[in-house]
């Protein structure tokens, strides 16, 4: 029988994922998803083939849960930042400056594009993992539209296009004026963009 990480079956479950997670996000940025194996996961997860067979039939299968678990957890993250912040202005500050700084990507997509290299199937469930983090966006514009603070538009080609610009950003890595001086350029591109009236943070 495998040896146990951890005091129970839950508890080896979950670390042995963490594992594999991890191994995947290390190989990916090093070679992309569509040159790594199965064999190479559980190699430098320091997991067996066959315990990685018990948790996920493939690559794919693998690759959908963790990026299921990471936009889970940053959804979860993003919204406590949210809590108790009625203004839809600021909560769009909030959002743009949580999604820019962000330590680590809820979508890793190193290498190729992940959807040219996947079935169909589950191409579509990436896109739908991706949504989980639309549907706040969402929210703060529909909120901001019906309080008058936003022009009217249509939300579900905005929602994209916002999220598009802070995807394709430039910002320094270190803290610093230059740092905090394109987060805040990024944040008045955006809430001009939605009709909002920028004024200093």
């Amino acid at each position: 029988m495998p040896k146990i990480i951890g005091g129970s079956l839950a508890e080896h479950r979950e670390r042995t994922r963490a594992r594999l997670f991890e191994a995947l996000t290390v190989l990916m940025a090093e070679r992309g998803f569509d040159a790594i194996t199965l064999a190479d996961i559980a190699q430098a997860a320091g997991v067996g083939r066959t315990a990685l067979y018990n948790h996920f039939p493939d690559k794919e299968s693998l690759l959908l849960a963790f990026i299921y678990d990471t936009t889970e957890s940053y959804v979860v993250a993003l919204q406590r930042t949210l809590e108790g912040v009625d203004d839809p202005v600021t909560q769009l500050r909030t959002y743009v400056r949580q999604h820019v700084c962000r330590k680590k990507s809820y979508y890793p997509a190193p290498g190729v594009d992940l959807r040219s290299v996947m079935s169909r199937e589950s191409a579509m469930q990436l896109r739908n993992h991706a949504s989980l983090v639309e549907d706040v966006l969402r929210g703060i514009l529909v909120a901001g539209i019906e309080a008058g603070v936003f022009a009217e538009q249509p939300v579900t080609m905005t929602v994209p296009l916002v999220n598009a610009s802070l995807g394709s950003r430039g910002v320094p890595e270190e803290e610093g004026p230059e740092r905090e001086a394109a987060i805040e350029a990024i944040e008045a591109f955006v809430l001009r963009a939605v009709g909002a009236a920028v004024t200093a943070a």
